[in-house]
């Protein structure tokens, strides 16, 4: 009998332990509440950039006991649970502590929860009852056999309230004194333990009064039960409690924002912006704003050429509040002349040019577009090298329509560029600014040119890798354009950044059509820093250069950039060296214009006074007039006439004496040009 009933104890016994294990496993902890955390974007080196409120309006920062002073973690155990680290979750004595007092009183005095009980009823809020102080125990003994006890009390630090819509120590110590928790004070460590017991009334932002109280009267607690020394407790009392509500970090907003819009409630990104770079910058850009007009945007990018990692970014700083949060990097706009060194990398690439061909620089008409350059002024036969380092449009035109303005444009969208054509067709203006494209991409572009050729779409995430390379150049187009773009003239008031800086930069600025955008990118052996400067809403800002207005701020980053060391950039094999013009292969030492220069009188020039001469007999003698350009065969009208002619570039025309004369000519593709010059009688009167 007896040993039927211990079997039947036994069998009690065990089937409850199996009961409680299934509840157990049934119902765990409902830890929706600490999972929906704030989701956090992080620097390299863990520094907070930027924090999201949780859905439900919280700022909820999942916080550690590594990342808290020990100050705190001691005080709050010795103020709330001094057998944190020994008990199961429930503490017999406290409990019991607590129902003699509300034995005695009436009503509760001390509640005798423990962490873990605290924590149970902060993953599920509940009102004070019995039968909540029997869930909270539940809970207790559930949590104690899942987690550590520093995971318990990290889900404390994350969840615990601080008044208003704070939770978390983090987000207190972030808000209240503007630090993380690592670096409390005792005062600030005491006033935080206190906070939570009645996180309303004791806000140290609105009753500083009520918190001042608490706090001191936590401190004479912990002091006269000898839990800390009297020695602290006094000094900690003697510091004021005067703080504001702070604004969280807003760092790098936007590329924050772009980071987190698809991560998971609660997520911890680390993004590869480098904390300390990313502030010099910052200082640096607003240097730069403090000048400009409140409707003037800059944006600024910073990739690291090797692992084309961003380091740093500033995605629409102005003195406009409202470009703070727009992302103006990823906004399209027209390059300007930047993308004119992709037009000549690409004809570099299919030998149809070499940095010393000579390419005319004179009047062109395509299909009635009749480019001019800036100067509004014409240099005749330059070098390619002339030619991109000064920025001419017409050689520009004149090499994009060898290379083809569609494959242009597919090779920079098969490059991961995204850009937008004002029609379906891709015209010779792309060369020019015809395009839109924005600041990422143009960056991501320039970055290839400092990895032979290679582009990779930018790393925003750390760890990420960059993605599959294509070739966007060759490696003899890189090496080229290297070249030549480290000897562009700086802007005024910049010496060599070879000299000044330590480290060689080819750049290469554009200017939008009405003076809307201003772009630099420049790009060393190690980074690449692309600058855009325009009104947001994209009006005109006259006389403001790509220039004068963004190289000068690309310039200042890369003195603040960390020093890096000569790279050497052998020729490569298949790069023809030519010191000269005369050097070069034959077919290479001019690019011909295959009949694409419009025809224009060179002779005599226009707006120029010719003598008239007369012959043995006093007739007056022809003039010689001579075109270049155009495709034959010519056409020629002077003074309204038509004048025969072989058809080719030169005529002789017989005046009828002194006087304006007006040449027209048009060539066998319809395109014309006018031109006039002056006839003169000798000063001898001949």
């Amino acid at each position: 009998m007896r040993r039927r009933t211990a079997l039947s104890i036994a069998g009690g016994v065990v089937l409850a332990a199996v009961l409680l294990a299934v509840l157990d496993w049934a119902f765990p902890p409902d830890m929706t509440r600490y999972r929906a955390a704030s989701t956090e974007v992080l620097a390299r080196n863990g520094t907070l950039l930027r924090a999201f409120t949780t859905s439900d309006g919280e700022w909820r920062l999942r916080t550690e006991v590594s990342q808290v002073e020990p100050r705190y973690v001691s005080l709050l155990l010795a103020a709330e649970d001094r057998h944190f680290r020994d008990h199961t979750g429930i503490d017999p004595g406290a409990l019991l502590r607590a129902a003699g007092q509300w034995a005695t009183h009436g009503h509760i005095v001390s509640g005798g929860s423990t962490i873990t009980m605290q924590v149970a009823r902060l993953l599920e809020p509940h009102r004070r009852s019995l039968g909540g102080k029997i869930h909270d125990i539940v809970r207790a003994v559930q949590l104690e056999r899942r987690y550590s006890k520093d995971e318990i009390l990290g889900i404390y630090l994350t969840l615990a309230p601080f008044g208003g819509n704070l939770e978390g120590v983090r987000a207190a110590s972030l808000a209240y004194f503007g630090k993380d928790p690592a670096h409390l004070t005792d005062a600030e460590a005491a006033l935080l333990v206190a906070l939570p017991q009645s996180p309303t009334h004791r806000r140290p932002d609105r009753h500083p009064e009520a918190a001042t109280h608490a706090r001191d009267h936590l401190l004479a607690r912990l002091a006269a039960s000898g839990a800390i020394d009297q020695a602290l407790a006094a000094e900690a009392s003697e510091a004021p409690v005067a703080v504001r509500r702070r604004a969280f970090p807003a760092t790098t907003a936007q590329f924050a924002a772009g980071l987190a819009r698809h991560a998971a409630p609660g997520a911890r990104i680390t993004a590869t912006i480098d904390a300390a770079m990313q502030a010099d910058i910052d200082r640096a850009v607003a240097r730069t704003t403090n000048g400009l007009d409140p409707k003037v945007g800059v944006a600024v990018l910073v990739v690291e050429n090797r692992t084309r990692a961003i380091r740093a970014f500033v995605g629409g700083r102005g003195p406009d509040s409202d470009s703070a949060f727009l992302d103006l990097t990823m906004t399209r706009r027209s390059p300007g002349s930047a993308l004119k060194p992709f037009v000549y990398g690409l004809a570099f690439d299919g030998l149809m040019l070499h940095p010393q061909t000579l390419i005319d620089d004179a009047p062109l008409s395509v299909s009635g577009y009749e480019p001019q350059n800036f100067d509004r002024e014409w240099h005749g036969p330059v070098s390619a090298r002339e030619a991109l380092q000064q920025s001419l449009n017409v050689p520009a035109i004149r090499v994009l329509e060898k290379v083809g303005p569609e494959r242009f444009i597919a090779r920079l969208r098969q490059s991961g560029a995204t850009v937008r054509l004002p029609s379906d067709k891709a015209g010779l203006a792309v060369a020019l600014g015809g395009v839109g494209i924005n600041l990422r991409d143009m960056t991501m572009l320039y970055a290839a040119l400092s990895n032979d050729g290679r582009v990779a779409p930018l790393v925003s995430e750390e760890g990420g890798g960059p993605a599959a390379v294509h070739t966007l150049v060759g490696e003899s187009a890189a090496y080229y354009l290297r070249e030549i773009l480290r000897r562009s003239p700086t802007p005024d008031g910049i010496v060599s950044p070879s000299l000044t800086l330590g480290r060689a930069i080819a750049f290469k600025t554009g200017t939008s059509y009405g003076f809307r955008d201003a772009w630099a990118v420049g790009y060393s052996d190690a980074y690449t820093v692309g600058v855009w400067v325009g009104r947001v809403e994209g009006t005109p800002r006259p006389g403001a250069y790509g220039r004068n207005t963004a190289a000068p701020l690309v310039f200042d980053i890369f003195g603040i950039l960390p020093p890096e060391d000569p790279v050497a950039h052998p020729r490569p094999g298949e790069a023809i060296e030519a010191a000269n013009n005369d050097r070069l292969p034959i077919a290479l030492r001019r690019l011909s214009d295959g009949g694409t220069i419009r025809p224009h009188l060179a002779f005599p020039p226009a707006a120029s006074s010719v003598d008239l001469l007369h012959d043995q007999d006093g007739a007056l003698e022809p003039v010689k007039l001579r075109a270049q350009g155009g495709q034959q065969p010519l056409r020629w009208i002077v003074n309204g006439e038509p004048v025969p002619s072989d058809g080719g570039p030169e005529l002789e025309w017989r005046p009828d004496g002194p006087g304006f004369v007006q040449v027209t000519i048009i060539d066998g593709r319809d395109r014309s040009s006018k031109a006039s010059f002056r006839l003169v009688k000798p000063p001898d009167g001949g």
